[in-house]
């Protein structure tokens, strides 16, 4: 017995499971109403109308939450839900209406028009014998709102074209809604016709895009469902359309250009929203011949008019977002009783039904992304930019057949200042937002370099919620053009042109804190090339720092060292990188951790306010601090050390604890880029270690320098000739301040009438010191033997100090 149980309630549930999967959207639709009606009585199914005029639905969530329907206010009705019926003095609809055969229940559900025609047209006697049929009956609106010409026409030959056209709307067998899929094509019962039918996911059931507005009208012989149109016969498919509508001549054209026409007539359930002669017209014809030259172009243009899947007008009741066969999304809606494409209404025709799918006219042309110039792409967002490309003669080097990348800032990071500068400058600013490839999102990576029109390598950081280059992030909305990306950005990209040291020296409020790092003998770590962020104290945060201080503060240099460290990270941080309100955790040097978040668009770093962000230096970023960063969990040992530091640190308190000492960090935390690889030298391998060096030489005041080389005798020309190799790269002459970079052929000229001796000569008229020549050499650190070079003398009027320094990479 107890098994017996097991095995129907095991049959009830699977029952029941197969039942609900078998529901369809429609009657979940109805069942919804139903819920909203339930306070009305039994069996009352809650509708919207649509305010002025006759349409009802059962609607959606969305659609009865908004009180609209495609932006239209709706008002709600109750009514008996299908297959039930009032009766007097009881609320709600508490009787089961009556089932009679298909003939009377067209009576039953208001459909007399169709009752009348099939009693006229010798139907009737069919319709109320024996069978199983499905009647789309179309409304008495729908016979109404028929085309006169066509209705008078039927009217004028009952007994063949009313009849044909009655059958036609008939299936020889019961199908309810929940048996109507999407997609499903029926054989009506006039000549095999095709009757598509759509099944959507908010309920609407369209047959031949004639939507069914009362299902499920149960019959002692088959089904009624009244619909809201009158259906008229499908034979063609929409390749045919295309080929004979003069109107759609210029589409044909493209169509056939692109060999997308055939795709028109496989069989298949698409959406063509078809643009009219009038639409291309409209089109500059600088653009209508460019794309139409382009096959490429072409195809994407019409593929971006065609939707792989049937959408007809009456299922539409709020925008939805569908995919085209170009691979790019159109944003489908409704306002009132128009369509929409992309929220503008250019539907002139709706619903031309086809064999393979519908038609909608439309007076104007979709260009997608993939058929546009890159400088096409820009929005309403992006105006400033792309307008300047446009007049400063930008725009015109951007040639079709090329791959570019714009940076385009929003119209915003343009400040009045800006557009007011020299336009040359101006221009050189727009040409290092323009990269030479065309290098989309999903191709960017950390550390990436990227050389613009303009010559400058620009830097990609990449974080957890941000794509960044140089010192502006991206905002949303890249798109893919034909030649190119376009990416934004929230400011205008300024290419680092220094690095962290230079910047340093070059800044006054900088300078306590730059003696500081020169004491701990950290400059050169802030010259080499690298990632570093850097948070830099101004002057202010030094404020009561005597001498005295600062000389027991350079004596510890384990102490000093410990505390510029923590100001220094691995790694480029810029502040609109960070994620807005999380804090970011970030190791420094000394190996503390600092606290970062954004608040407001202000970096806040161990909850004290950056004064200035994302000053980009070539080999890192500085951000601006008013205050000394220390450690909070790093104790001090020496009274003096604690004084000073408590001098200038009163945001936090200084752990003390006597004798205890910094740790040493050593300078292992950077490397020289040394090279080893194997010279053949006189016959045999030799192993040859290189190092790459930058010589800076900074001129003060008038000078005139000479370096002089050189060489007697046969046994040391041999020498000559390698020293020559080696050093000897360019001559440069400055005569009164107008120079020139001599030729191959007047430098070999002047080697050759020089004979054993060599000069190089530099000449300085007057100027502020600058650095007027920086090389970078090779040293062969076995190979070539160390050469004394001769100190150059001090003339009158200045002094020329000569540095040199390891630069790495």
């Amino acid at each position: 017995m107890k098994s017996f149980f097991l095995f129907t309630f095991s049959t009830f549930l699977l029952s029941a499971f197969e039942q609900a999967a078998a529901s369809a959207h429609y009657d979940k639709i109805l069942t919804h109403s139903r819920i909203r009606a339930r306070d009305q009585g039994p069996n009352v199914c809650a509708l919207q109308q649509v305010m002025g005029t006759k349409k009802k639905y059962f609607s959606t969530c969305r659609n009865w939450y908004q009180g609209a329907i495609c932006g239209k206010k709706a008002t709600v009705l109750y009514e008996c839900c299908p297959g039930y019926m009032k009766m007097d003095g009881m609320r709600g609809c508490p009787a089961v209406a009556p089932i009679d055969h298909v003939y009377g229940t067209l009576g039953i559900v208001g459909a007399t028009s169709t009752q009348h025609y099939s009693d006229i047209s010798k139907l009737r006697e069919e319709i109320e014998g024996r069978g199983s049929f499905t009647f789309f009956a179309p409304s008495n609106e729908a016979w109404e709102q028929l085309n006169s010409e066509i209705h008078r026409n039927l009217i004028d030959n009952v007994n063949i074209e009313l009849y044909n056209a009655l059958h036609h709307h008939m299936v020889n067998k019961r199908m309810l809604t929940k048996d109507l899929k999407n997609g499903m094509t029926l054989v009506s019962m006039y000549n095999d016709q095709k009757l598509l039918i759509n099944h959507y996911p908010n309920g609407v059931v369209t047959v031949n895009c004639a939507r069914v507005i009362h299902g499920n009208q149960i019959a002692t012989n088959g089904v009624v469902h009244v619909i809201d149109r009158v259906l008229t016969a499908v034979g063609n498919t929409i390749q045919d359309f295309i080929e004979v509508e003069d109107d759609l001549s210029s589409l044909r054209a493209a169509a056939i250009t692109s060999d997308v026409l055939d795709i028109l007539g496989r069989p298949g359930h698409y959406t063509l929203f078809a643009p009219t002669n009038e639409a291309f017209e409209r089109l500059p014809r600088g653009i209508l011949e460019r794309i139409m030259g382009d096959k490429v172009a072409s195809e994407a243009l019409v593929k971006f008019h065609i939707l792989n899947t049937l959408q007809c007008s009456e299922a539409i009741t709020g925008g939805a977002v569908y995919e085209t066969l170009e691979g790019n999304t159109v944003e489908v809606g409704c306002d009132g009783e128009s369509l929409t494409v992309n929220g503008v209404k250019m539907v002139k025709r709706k619903d031309i039904v086809t064999s393979n799918g519908v038609i909608h006219l439309i007076d104007k042309v979709l260009i997608p992304d993939s058929a546009k110039q890159v400088i096409e792409l820009g929005g309403d967002q992006q105006t400033t930019f792309t307008d300047l490309v446009a007049q400063l003669g930008l725009a015109s080097s951007l040639r079709p057949e090329g791959q570019y990348t714009l940076l385009a800032p929003l119209n915003g990071a343009f400040s009045d200042d800006t557009l007011r500068m020299d336009q040359r400058l101006l221009k050189k600013i727009l040409q290092n937002h323009i990269i030479k490839v065309k290098v989309g999102l999903n191709e960017l990576y950390n550390g990436q370099e990227l050389e613009t029109i303009g010559g400058k390598l620009l830097r990609v950081f990449v974080y957890r919620t941000a794509v960044c280059i140089e010192n502006s992030c991206m905002v949303r909305g890249s798109k893919e053009g034909r030649n190119g990306f376009i990416h934004i950005f929230r400011q205008i990209i300024n290419p680092a042109e220094k690095t962290l040291h230079e910047m340093l020296r070059n800044d006054k409020r900088f300078s306590v804190f730059l003696s500081l790092v020169k004491a701990a003998d950290l400059d050169d770590v802030l010259s080499r090339p690298g990632q570093w962020t850097l948070f830099v104290p101004t002057n202010d945060a030094f404020k009561g720092l005597t001498d005295d201080d600062k000389d027991i503060l350079i004596r510890d240099k384990n102490a000093l060292r410990n505390i510029l460290l923590y100001h220094l990270t691995q790694g480029v941080f810029i502040a609109s990188g960070f994620e807005p309100g999380v804090t970011n955790i970030l190791k420094t040097i000394q190996g503390g951790k600092l606290y970062l978040k954004t608040v407001n668009d202000t970096l806040v770093v161990n909850e004290l306010k950056s004064r200035e962000s994302d000053l980009m230096a070539t080999n890192g970023v500085i951000h601006v601090i008013d205050k000394l960063l220390y450690p909070a969990d790093l104790p001090v040992g020496n009274d003096q050390l604690l004084t000073i530091l408590k001098k200038l640190i009163k945001y936090i308190q200084i752990k003390f604890v006597r004798d205890s000492t910094f740790k040493e960090i050593p300078l292992t935390f950077y490397k020289p880029i040394i090279k080893t690889y194997t010279k053949i030298i006189d016959g045999r391998p030799v192993e040859v270690t290189e190092k790459k060096v930058t010589e800076e030489r900074i001129i003060q005041g008038p000078e005139i320098k000479y370096t002089r080389i050189t060489a007697g005798g046969s046994d040391n020309e041999e020498k000559l000739k390698k020293l020559l190799e080696e050093e000897v790269t360019k001559v440069t002459k400055f005569i009164e301040g107008d120079g020139h970079l001599l030729e191959d052929e007047e430098i070999k000229r002047l080697l050759q009438g020089a004979g054993t001796e060599y000069t190089k000569v530099t000449k300085v008229i007057e100027g502020e010191p600058q650095i007027i020549e920086r090389e970078i050499k090779k040293v062969h650190l076995e190979e070539a033997p160390v050469r004394k070079v001769q100190p150059t003398k001090r003339t009158q009027g200045g002094t020329a100090r000569r540095r040199t320094r390891l630069a790495y990479s």
